[in-house]
């Protein structure tokens, strides 16, 4: 159990999943512990470098263009306001800077050239630098690369079978095909999904049958709760119970022992004590700072207090893999190719996405 592997069944990881708790914690912990100091969290602070608008139609996304939310949204930041933001985060305590952009995928240009640049600037801040970005090319990987890039986050978000009930805008194979291409370059993959949004438990170990079967194994895994939104698809879930958090993060931790497992979104809604067996479980990883993207977080100073009684440290930055050096723009080996991918539109509706696309047309109508 305690031995990496690339071909977990979907079988047996239901049988992880559904082990009595107190099994399933004893099992995980002692993975954690093999691989991992069980008093060490890593620190992230996610920063939405530019907000609202996004095309694609995920039906848990407040951020998408089509639903009327509250989310106001913003045009790509500077690179000294993210500079500013990233030594605010490093002074509370944070190793790592996710910089997010409401994209369906990255296109070159000058908001491009300046997102590079942003990578640039952090890394020279002896921070570790994480983009989510949306779907991109094998040259822009490597052009992030070059520009010092630690990591980038493309979650998989849910199960093969299940994604068509969430996302009709662009396929499950497109997200595999962008990891695929990150891995062509020297930077880490961070990848993972949302539990919480109607699915099955299958489908729960389905994501992560996904997940472990990618060689390497992502080094980051983000396990997120649903946020539910009002103005969303989603807006009526009910929150998933602490329990199916703690359930889903020791599962990640033994079929992935060597991945850092991320207790992401939704924590706002987990008690110190549900956040500390999720840590005995094997996460060890979160994100910091009030916001996440869009939806509420704790507040950093709350979570230094919840370490202190937990007798958690910071993890410091590139201790798992060396800083990456940053090359100049004007020294780079890969240049813009002015690439236009077609990326999939898989073309089927969902029903509950057209819905509110409907309403937020009315909304719109009556203002």
């Amino acid at each position: 159990m305690t031995e990496k592997r690339h071909n977990w069944t979907k079988e047996e990881i239901l049988a992880i999943y559904n082990k009595p708790l107190m099994e399933l914690l004893y099992d995980a912990a002692t993975v954690h512990r093999k691989y991992h100091d069980p008093n060490t969290v890593q620190v992230s602070t996610l920063l939405s470098i530019k907000t609202g608008g996004c095309p694609e139609d995920c039906g848990y996304c407040p951020q998408a263009a089509r639903y009327h939310t509250d989310i106001e949204g913003n045009d790509l930041m500077s690179v000294q306001q993210v500079k500013a933001q990233a030594l605010r985060a490093k002074a509370s305590g944070s190793s790592r800077v996710c910089m997010g952009a409401a994209w369906r995928n990255v296109k070159d240009g000058p908001e491009f050239d300046d997102v590079l640049e942003m990578v640039r600037t952090i890394n020279k801040l002896d921070m570790e630098v994480c983009c989510t970005l949306g779907m991109l090319t094998e040259n822009q990987a490597k052009r992030l690369a070059e520009a010092g890039l630690y990591a980038y986050n493309h979650n998989l978000d849910t199960s093969e079978d299940y994604y068509k009930d969430v996302i009709s805008t662009r396929a499950f194979e497109d997200r595999l095909e962008t990891i695929d291409n990150v891995r062509k370059s020297n930077v880490t993959v961070c990848s993972g999904g949302i539990i919480g949004m109607g699915e099955k438990i299958e489908d729960r170990a389905g994501m992560l049958v996904a997940l472990a079967s990618l060689n390497p194994q992502p080094e980051s895994v983000p396990i997120n709760a649903l946020v539910a939104v009002e103005g969303t698809p989603m807006e009526d879930i009910e929150p998933i119970a602490i329990w199916d958090m703690i359930r889903m993060v020791a599962t990640t931790r033994i079929v992935m022992p060597e991945t850092q497992v991320r207790l992401s979104a939704g924590r706002t809604e987990m008690s110190r004590e549900g956040q500390a067996m999720c840590f005995f479980a094997g996460a060890n990883s979160i994100f910091a700072g009030d916001k996440l993207l869009t939806t509420p977080n704790p507040d950093v100073n709350e979570d230094m207090e919840m370490f202190k009684m937990l007798g958690l440290n910071p993890q410091k930055p590139f201790t798992k893999i060396s800083q990456p050096k940053t090359v100049e723009a004007e020294d780079s080996e890969y240049q813009s190719m002015g690439e236009k991918p077609k990326w999939t539109r898989p073309g089927h509706k969902i029903d509950r996405n057209e819905l509110a696309k409907q309403n937020a047309k009315m909304v719109a109508d009556k203002e």
